[in-house]
């Protein structure tokens, strides 16, 4: 993480996410519909878990008679209430404490609860998002008004055109009705198109906003974080949850405000036609409703379980993977091949569970459409009969009775027109009743995923910059005072008092599991120790701000990464200024230059995916080029020559003492040629120092290091013989 943490400040040069023509297009439309500045967060804040934690707290649960506040009454003073103007400034009142607590709470609770109904809590963390493409939302809004505006004219264009040709045909009635309907259609093409155009989107701009936030969240994240999660897991979320999440910000909102607005307005002119079929036609909308709540519910919680099972096996997935060499090593194949298919086959069953579900929504709300079909046929045609035997009546009786005409036309019979108007509007319904199921198994996916996701953005990074962080110039002077460390309260470090001068070299040494890495983890805070317990040139290591501490620090840790990138890349990481002379000399310093310039495209080599392309020291070699480039005011090295042979580590410690002259050196080795010229050596036992001196000075203990000296003197001797 601490290497990614310098990769991270390059993401946006390295990976920009639109570029040329459609680039532009983008960029275009997002200044129509909205965008946000690229230093603010969505909300314009740095927090995600902020605005939907802190911003909006449910104010719902302070108590009832806080709002009365009659005990204020007695205090001698009065509240200046904060009240707002529509200019920049404040405007303060002098009023009595109770009236102006109540009124601010009773505008807080107002508050709360227009925003629970218009937003559920499980939603809430969108809301900045939403918020930054507000006009482009308001402008599909628009679209969506227009487009059901106009298609509702379709049936009642084709009823009048029913009653108007029922009295006779002819070419001009056909034509005018033909262009009619031609011209609606085509008009409620366009505005769908516009539609679907802005909303699916700003749906794929919230993505790469939310992916961006996400990962930049990710990156921040401790590394104690990493050690609790799995990646397989992780990249799930960042894949296939935020998929989801966007169905659930594009189709899903497309889909139901065209559903919402259609509905009422077709309501509405039915209504207007027969206000008893009408009622006949919706009889079956709350046995609809129960069942649109019970499968919600339903599929929300096996959508959970999918995404689960999901993570499990991305995580076995990327492990194989990661692990190829291992498992061939093993003879694993066959068996890590019946665990992905049991994990798979769990998967598929959770799954055909949910379809299976799904299976049952869309026909039981088609079964309620046909019955609501079966009503309006059976009764609309009844009436409409009737209305031919009215219109009959009329004929016989109106040129004596204008008075009975009258009077029968408006005896709530339907005309032929009508019933075709009414029909339509009811085949049309069919679809958006439809949808209405897939838009409930969108919803409950992408509210799954969203919560899955706000996990992560809801996870506070462990390490961060105190208050009082600054950026300071860093000599090198290290001091460990009286520290004691412990991980999940077992004891790592006691009481160690180390003072390391700037500019000189340290060894530590020890057995497997005394604290050593831990130690050194402790100067570029991956983890943190007790305030005031770790000094860097007399200064509290929280007084420095993680930039500045970091970036004056050469870290080598004991698993060498590399990114799937050219060796130039991996060397030059976090120095984007470097230029190939610098590249090359640090290369050089780590005696991995010559190797380097024997491959075929030299500098430019792709190593492959961790380095697997590269052996174990050419990979740590290249990863001591890479903290030398940095040209680092403290050099740490965890191990880092243990896969080179000793004739190429002879060089690279002398490389290093000329490189690193005047500059603050820390080795950790179990080897004591690599520690034996170091200025000083420490050894740790058991989370203690029990040794410290130079190499001449420990021999003469008989300690811990002496042994470790006599038993690897004995082993170079066999080795000879």
């Amino acid at each position: 993480m601490f290497l990614a943490d310098c990769r991270v400040n390059n993401f946006a040069k390295r990976h920009r996410p639109v570029s040329g023509v459609s680039g532009r297009r983008l960029y275009w439309r997002v200044g129509i519909l909205g965008g946000r500045d690229s230093n603010t967060n969505c909300d314009g804040t740095p927090d995600f878990g902020e605005y939907s934690c802190g911003k909006h707290a449910d104010t719902s649960l302070i108590p009832g008679w806080l709002g009365n506040a009659d005990f204020l009454k007695n205090y001698p003073f009065q509240v200046r209430a904060r009240e707002e103007t529509s200019g920049p400034a404040l405007r303060y009142t002098d009023e009595p404490p109770a009236a102006a607590l109540g009124r601010t709470l009773a505008s807080c609770l107002l508050k709360s609860h227009l925003l629970e109904c218009m937003f559920p809590k499980k939603l809430r963390p969108l809301l900045p998002y939403l918020k930054r493409y507000r006009w482009g939302y308001a402008f599909g809004t628009a679209c969506v008004l227009l487009t059901n505006g106009i298609w509702i004219l379709f049936p009642l264009v084709l009823g009048k055109a029913a009653d108007d040709l029922h009295e006779g045909v002819t070419r001009h009635k056909l034509l005018v009705y033909a262009g009619i309907l031609l011209a609606i259609a085509v008009t409620k093409g366009i505005f769908q198109f516009l539609t679907r155009w802005v909303v699916i989107g700003i749906s794929r701009d919230i993505e790469f906003d939310l992916r961006n936030d996400l990962f930049g969240r990710l990156e921040g994240l401790s590394y104690s974080y990493y050690q609790r999660n799995r990646t397989g897991d992780i990249m799930a979320r960042a894949t296939n949850d935020l998929n989801a999440v966007r169905m659930l910000l594009g189709p899903a909102i497309m889909y139901s405000a065209n559903t919402l607005v259609y509905t009422v307005g077709a309501l509405a002119f039915m209504i207007s036609i027969s206000p008893k079929l009408t009622l006949y036609t919706f009889l079956p909308l709350p046995a609809v409703s129960i069942i649109i709540q019970t499968f919600g519910r339903r599929i929300h919680e096996r959508f959970e379980r999918i995404q689960a099972m999901f993570s499990d096996i991305s995580a076995r997935a990327q492990e194989n993977f990661s692990g190829a060499r291992l498992i061939r090593a093993y003879v694993q194949e066959d068996a890590e091949i019946r665990a992905f298919e049991r994990e798979n086959k769990e998967y598929i069953r959770r799954s055909l569970k949910l379809v299976r579900l799904m299976g049952m929504l869309w026909p039981t709300l088609e079964l309620m459409l046909g019955c609501a079909v079966v009503l309006v046929l059976w009764l609309g045609g009844r009436e409409v009969i009737a209305g031919n035997s009215t219109v009959k009546l009329v004929s016989n009786l109106g040129a004596g009775h204008p008075g009975i005409t009258t009077t029968l036309l408006l005896a709530g019979t339907m005309s032929v027109g009508q019933f075709v108007s009414f029909s339509t509007y009811m085949m049309q319904l069919t679809w958006p009743v439809i949808a209405l199921g897939w838009v409930i198994n969108i919803f409950q996916r992408g509210t799954a995923s969203l919560i899955r996701i706000n996990d992560i953005m809801q996870e506070k990074p462990e390490i961060q910059d105190a208050p009082e962080a600054q950026d300071h110039e860093i000599r090198g002077e290290i001091e460990f005072r009286g520290l004691n460390f412990s991980y999940d309260g077992k004891p790592v470090l006691s009481d160690v008092n180390l003072r390391i001068p700037a500019g000189s070299s340290l060894a530590i040494v020890g057995p497997t599991g005394s604290g050593k890495t831990t130690l050194v983890d402790l100067i570029p805070r991956i983890y943190d120790a007790e305030p005031g317990m770790v000094l860097i040139d007399g200064r509290p290591v929280r007084d420095y701000s993680l930039a500045s501490l970091r970036k004056n620090i050469g870290f080598v840790p004991q698993e060498t990464f590399l990114f799937s990138d050219r060796i130039r890349e991996n060397i030059a990481l976090g120095v984007d200024s470097a230029v190939d002379s610098e590249v090359r000399n640090s290369a050089e310093a780590a005696n991995i230059a010559t190797d380097i310039e024997s491959f075929p495209e030299s500098y430019d080599t792709m190593v492959g995916e961790r380095g697997i392309t590269l052996s174990g020291g050419q990979k740590q070699r290249t990863a001591i080029a890479r903290a030398l480039i940095r040209n680092p005011r403290i050099l740490i090295l965890d191990d880092a020559l243990s896969s080179v042979d000793t004739q190429t580590e002879d060089k690279i410690l002398n490389h290093l003492r000329d490189v690193m002259q005047g500059r603050t050196t820390i080795f950790i080795s179990h080897r004591v040629s690599t520690v034996r010229n170091a200025d000083r050596i420490a050894v740790l036992h058991g989370g203690r120092i029990v040794e410290l001196g130079t190499h001449d000075e420990l021999l003469v203990l008989n300690g811990y290091y002496s042994d470790l000296y006599n038993k690897q003197l004995l082993e170079e001797e066999l080795a000879e013989v």
